[in-house]
């Protein structure tokens, strides 16, 4: 074979492979299309109805301390925290309950303090309904990864523990808490008496700004069809509303929400 046929072999064989290579890029581009849009389908097609949403918050803010020692002219406190109750009321698309829209598995996780206070200690914990708006705080209820909730179906339950009715009759209570925000602090000011609430703040020289917080979590569902939903929270902690603040004593505020849990399995 000449060096003519040689040279036009080798343009052959090039041109052939850059014809397959490009024929495989557009066969996989068009797979990779294909999947998106069947991925995009299949979503759509599990959430053509919404099974779950958050429907109502409410939450309570307030402020507490533990004393360390108290005289006729001086109080010193050992921990003032601010602490928030939220109740998220779950409900179903349809009031008759099935197999679709009761609950088998619940859990909490993804927790994260998106902008914490630049003062304090932020926690998260669990929290028994009867104790809403009150500065109880268990450390055994602490939240640090997921908290996974026992689902039942009976007709009382002990709410001391994590528990939810499968019918939705009970919302999710949680307790958030920022700890030592002030300790071993000293108020000469006596002539006034102590009041536990929010006005501690203020009497403590603490900026709202300082332990203002954004907070978010993940709620996962799994109904009794096996099917898993997922819903993202994201919450500010009330410090102060159009008519009153934190240092007025406590906030209580009602939102209504449309939180909804999406299919995704």
């Amino acid at each position: 074979m000449d060096k003519k046929k040689r040279f036009l072999t080798v343009i052959t064989i090039i041109l052939l492979l850059v014809v397959f290579f490009l024929a495989y890029l557009l066969f996989h581009k068009y797979v990779l299309k294909k999947n998106f849009e069947n991925d995009i389908l299949s979503f759509a097609n599990k959430n053509e109805a919404t099974v779950f949403k958050i429907h109502k918050i409410i939450l309570f803010s307030s402020c507490d301390a533990k004393n360390k020692n108290i005289t006729n002219t001086n109080f010193t406190i050992e921990n003032l925290y601010q602490y928030t109750d939220m109740a998220l009321f779950i409900s179903s698309s349809s009031k008759e309950k099935n197999l679709e829209n009761t609950l088998q598995k619940v859990s909490i996780d993804k927790i994260q303090f998106n902008t914490p206070p630049s003062v304090g200690e932020p926690k998260l914990y669990y929290k028994n309904i009867n104790s809403f708006a009150k500065s109880t705080i268990l450390e055994k209820n602490l939240v640090t990864e997921k908290l996974e909730f026992t689902i039942t179906s009976e007709n009382e339950a002990n709410l001391d523990n994590p528990i939810l009715y499968n019918n939705l009759a009970n919302p999710i209570v949680l307790n958030y808490v920022n700890h030592n925000i002030k300790s071993d602090y000293t108020l000469t000011d006596t002539s006034n008496p102590i009041t536990y609430d929010g006005s501690l703040l203020k009497k403590c020289n603490i900026l709202l700004n300082t332990i203002a917080c954004n907070l978010s979590f993940d709620i996962n569902i799994t109904n009794h069809l096996n099917q898993k939903f997922k819903c993202s929270v994201y919450l500010d902690i009330p410090l102060e509303t159009e008519d009153k603040t934190i240092y007025d004593g406590n906030i209580t505020l009602k939102k209504d929400t449309n939180f909804t849990f999406y299919r995704y399995q």
